[in-house]
């Protein structure tokens, strides 16, 4: 059995893979000053929420934007399966041939969703992942990585809302019913939600036209549901990209 764990500023996603079918997955709060210990009781604890055997797992993969906390979640598996996790970062290979100006630069889950992306939608596409930050990656008609876009997530748009000015409210994100809202909560959620797909929409037409092929588009991330099928121009929604692309990447380089 694969465990795979993807770390996110705001979410960690964690993914177990029976072969190639993902027979468990979970979300749970990123939190960087837990321990080692912290994580390995959690995992623990979500192995037996779902009466999973503990000493099932064999291997394990990991993709973090979050630095600090790579080494204490790949100590936990570790120390709870013996399993010393791949990391993904430079050196590791992927198939993805990537055209950034400094490759380093890229967060290792862009990468990870284009190679799950190009595995299961073919290329050219274009992947938008609605997380902390809302990101657009474009892969051309060759399967390399090109470069994107990065806007702020949704949830920090709302927050900033509500932390820097003196008299709007913390809101709940729901889809207004009408653009004109009636109330400042209406007015709030009309700003973000339609705001965020008229970005979407803008954006990923100027990407087509950059890469000049009628390019698919995916939405994966925490908010791809609730916002993708708002977005005229988003064809997939697939929540679980970022895991099968861990389980892609480990494949090639176990």
């Amino acid at each position: 059995m694969l465990l795979a764990v993807d770390i996110g500023n705001t979410e960690t996603t964690i993914g177990l893979f029976v072969d190639a079918e993902l027979v468990a997955h979970w979300r749970i709060t990123t939190d960087s000053q837990k321990t080692a210990d912290e994580y390995a009781a959690i995992l623990y604890g979500l192995f037996r929420l779902e009466g999973i055997e503990r000493d099932r797992v064999s291997a394990a993969i990991i993709s973090s934007v979050v630095p600090p906390l790579t080494p204490a979640i790949a100590e936990a598996i570790l120390e709870r399966w013996g399993v010393n996790p791949l990391t993904v970062g430079p050196g590791t290979k992927t198939g993805v041939p990537i055209r950034y100006e400094n490759p380093k630069e890229v967060g290792a889950d862009r990468i990870v969703n284009a190679v799950a992306a190009i595995k299961k939608y073919g290329a050219p596409l274009i992947c938008i992942d609605f997380g902390t930050a809302t990101t657009f990656d474009a892969i051309s008609d060759a399967g390399e990585y090109l470069g994107g876009a990065i806007l702020p997530g949704v949830m920090i748009s709302l927050e900033s809302l509500f932390t820097r000015t003196a008299k709007l409210p913390r809101i709940e994100l729901v889809t207004p019913k009408r653009a004109i809202g009636r109330t400042t909560v209406e007015s709030m959620q009309s700003g973000i939600v339609f705001g965020v797909i008229g970005q979407v929409n803008e954006l990923t037409r100027r990407i087509r036209a950059e890469l000049a092929e009628k390019a698919t588009v995916v939405a994966t991330g925490g908010l791809a549901s609730t916002i993708g099928p708002l977005c005229e121009v988003v064809d997939v929604i697939d929540s679980n990209l970022t895991l099968e692309g861990l389980r892609l990447i480990y494949e090639l380089n176990a």
